[in-house]
Formats: structure tokens, sequence, C-alpha cells
């Protein structure tokens, strides 16, 4: 593609490493920043005794990468996955984890990899026509997170409980990543945010009222690609002068660097 922005691409580090070395590939100037820390599981017992029960669930739900990459590495040795229980996936990245984990294509439902949003909602409307009644789902996330789709299942009849089998934390940035953030604060027409969590908006906001001496940017000039209407709107009320939605596929962010890029500046 032809030269543009800086794309900032703040996903975790273990899945904005591998969304950079795509996105360079296709040409982007691609670097990560991330700016949300996965930490270890806050109760390591109760992930170890998830794993134990997972048989009696009719389906286990994976809301994110993390939650699949850590809840499998965390699995009891010499314990496989029950042939009783499906995963749940709410977008291709963790379908990719649950692939990388070992699992087939039979043993998962999730939403396919040119559906129009990759969210709680897309798992729901594969799965609400299921037999709920009298069913348990468990949900698998980081410590604390949407309930939406627990509310729907409960509703269905279905008995759903949570385990927590990672942390989310603000970043603790390094001074390669000071050095980024400075950058782009410093020249917001050159950078451009890639945001998958609105909790990832909030903690750059945070990272620079921590700060007095470093000038705050004016968020207006700044631009952001987003891969969730939610994800677009907390940016927009964060002040990004111009805000983007893509799915989240390289592909797609490809494509919507090229729509900011024909866009007049905020």
């Amino acid at each position: 593609m032809t030269a543009g922005p800086r794309l900032l691409v703040t996903r975790p580090a273990a899945q904005a490493h591998g969304w950079v070395e795509r996105l360079c590939a296709a040409g982007v100037d691609a670097v990560a920043l991330p700016l949300i820390e996965i930490s270890d599981a806050p109760d390591p017992a109760a992930v170890e005794a998830a794993w134990r029960a997972l048989a009696g669930y009719r389906l286990a739900v994976f809301v994110s990468p993390n939650a699949a990459q850590r809840f499998f590495a965390a699995r009891p040795p010499g314990l496989g996955w029950p042939a009783g229980t499906l995963a749940g996936s709410t977008g291709p990245g963790t379908t990719r984890a649950l692939h990388d984990a070992g699992m087939q294509p039979p043993q998962w439902v999730a939403p396919p990899d040119d559906a129009p949003q990759f969210d709680s909602e897309a798992l729901w409307a594969l799965v609400r026509d299921w037999p709920w009644q009298g069913r348990r789902v468990l949900a698998v996330r980081g410590d604390g997170g949407r309930d939406w789709l627990a509310a729907r299942l409960r509703e269905a009849g279905a008995e759903v409980d949570f385990v927590a089998a990672y942390r989310r934390q603000a970043p603790r940035l390094d001074a390669a990543g000071r050095a980024l953030l400075d950058a782009a604060l410093a020249a917001p027409a050159r950078h451009l945010w890639f945001f998958s969590s609105s909790e990832a908006i909030d903690n750059l906001l945070a990272l620079c009222a921590a700060e007095p001496d470093r000038a705050l940017p004016q968020w207006r000039e700044a631009r952001a690609l987003a891969s969730h209407p939610r994800i677009a709107e907390r940016a927009r009320r964060a002040g990004f002068g111009q805000v983007v939605e893509v799915t989240p596929s390289p592909a797609a962010v490809v494509a919507g660097i090229g729509r900011v890029l024909q866009s007049p500046a905020p």
C-alpha cells in the first residue's frame, strides 16, 4: 500500500506482535504498543477445577485469545478436551488460539471469518436456538468482563459459571514503549491507533494523565481504527477526531487505513 501513518497496535503483547508481522507483510508501517498487560489467573486452583469439571458443560465460551491461551496453558497433565463439550469463540483470533491449542473445527462453534461483527452477539446468533434448559455453560475470561451473553443463556434456561483464566492490568511501558507513545503524542497526524478494546483507550488516557510533564495531545487531531462499534464510540468520547470501524482482520485494517488516508484530516 502507499506510504501512510505509523499504525500503533494496542492489543496485549501476545497478540500485538503477531498482528504487526501480518500487517507489515501487507505493507503497513505497524508497531506494537500494548496498552493492556496480561498476567496470571487470580486463582489458579479455580482454573484447574474448571478443567476437571469440563465434561459437565455443554459449552465453554472463550471471550478472547488470551482466555483460550491461558486456559489451555493451565490444563492439568493427562486431561483432554471432553467429547461432549463444545468450545465457543467470539472471533477469529480466539478461534485461531483454540486451533493452536490442538482443537479441531468440529469441537468449536464460532462466527465465520467473513462475519460482519465478532462479539458475544455474533456467537449468540449461532447458539440461541439450541436447547439450553438445564444445560451448563462455562465462560472463560479475564478478571471481570461483559455479562451480556451469560444473561441471554440464563434467560434461555442455562446455568452459567465463570472462571478467570488471566488478569488484565494497565501497561508498564519500557523505554521503547515510552518513546513510541511520546512520538505519537507529539505528532498525531503521523500516527494511527488501532484499538481492539475500550480498556486500551482508558489505559492510554490514564497514562497521559499520570505524567503532568508529558505534553497532552490535541485528541481531535488523532485518528483511530476500532474493531467494534462500542470501541469506536469510546474513542469518539475520548475526543479522537477521526474513528474508522473495521473488523479484526489484517485485510480489513489495511482497507481501514485506506479510508483514513482518503478522508480529510480531523
